[in-house]
């Protein structure tokens, strides 16, 4: 089953199940469904129903209460660590590891994405990510899996050089991160995400990245139980799985190099895409300018 929220021509939001290519409106935000997702869908209006392209998809869940990004696929870790020099941290296979990011930024799937402000360097991230359905606090990664509602396509867009900058002060990922990131189009219920689903990027037509969900060393369910260690998880969060290997232009051009892999700049198209989950198709467009802090930084 596949659920989309969207907004209607006054500016009304609604949330979608999908029947045949074609939306069907629910009778309440999708946050407020995701416990309740077969009712839902049974009560949903049957007729023709709304054509997606006359519509403006949003992020299936529009403002997600948090956004917790993990760094769980051991290709990228282990294949970006070596492009650099390093060695992956021996702690990264003892537990997983996340960062915050912004829900404020969040994007639908053909919105178009600015350049961070200041960044020569903008890089796209191909992953998947988990829409939390029910509450729950110091889980096991098996009571985990139970409150998962759905998957749906994710995408961390980082500015890498201002990212580089500011964790050299030990604190972060922040302005590197905080910009935009883009999911959608559709939330997809777990009994339909193919577990070895395969996952794309291109960039201008161009292929860029390729994986699989499957090659995943942290699970959904080892995530989202650490996630949820001394805290709750919530309805509606969202759970980033990290960059699939070769899943980001970072990693890409130091195997291969900048010239093969250049960094995105207004005007290239990326498209993302995982099996069941559909396509993020976003063009990249001119961020705003940057307006200093202090005089003497101008």
């Amino acid at each position: 089953m596949r659920w989309s929220s969207y907004t209607e021509a006054d500016g009304t939001e609604r949330a979608a199940v999908w029947r045949d290519g074609r939306l069907h409106p629910a009778d309440a935000p999708l946050i407020d469904l995701l416990g309740r997702l077969d009712e839902a869908a049974a009560r949903a209006p049957a007729g023709p129903g709304i054509d997606p392209g006359t519509v403006r998809l949003l992020p299936p869940v529009p403002r997600p209460p948090s956004v917790r990004d993990f760094m769980a696929f051991e290709e990228h870790v282990v294949t970006a660590s070596a492009a650099i020099g390093l060695q992956v941290d021996p702690l990264w296979y003892r537990q997983p590891v996340f960062y915050f990011t912004n829900p404020a930024a969040l994007r639908g799937a053909h919105d178009p994405v600015p350049v961070a402000p200041g960044s020569a360097a903008f890089d796209y991230e191909l992953e998947i990510a988990a829409v939390i359905g029910r509450e729950g606090a110091d889980l096991s990664p098996a009571e985990a899996v139970a409150h998962i509602a759905g998957y749906t396509l994710f995408c961390d867009w980082s500015a890498r050089d201002l990212q580089a900058e500011e964790m050299r002060l030990n604190l972060g990922p922040a302005k590197g991160k905080d910009s935009a990131s883009s999911c959608g189009p559709w939330m997809l219920t777990p009994d339909e995400l193919p577990a070895a689903a395969a996952m794309t990027a291109a960039v201008n037509g161009r292929r860029y990245s390729a994986g699989r969900l499957d090659a995943l060393y942290w699970s959904f369910g080892e995530m989202i139980a650490y996630a949820s260690r001394g805290t709750r998880v919530l309805p509606g969060d969202l759970i980033g799985s990290g960059t699939v290997g070769t899943g980001c232009i970072l990693e890409l051009s130091r195997v291969h190099g900048a010239d093969a892999y250049p960094y995105l700049v207004p005007g290239d198209r990326v498209r993302l895409e995982i099996d069941g989950l559909g396509a993020i198709d976003a063009p990249v467009v001119p961020g705003a300018p940057v307006r200093p802090l202090r005089k003497e930084h101008a």
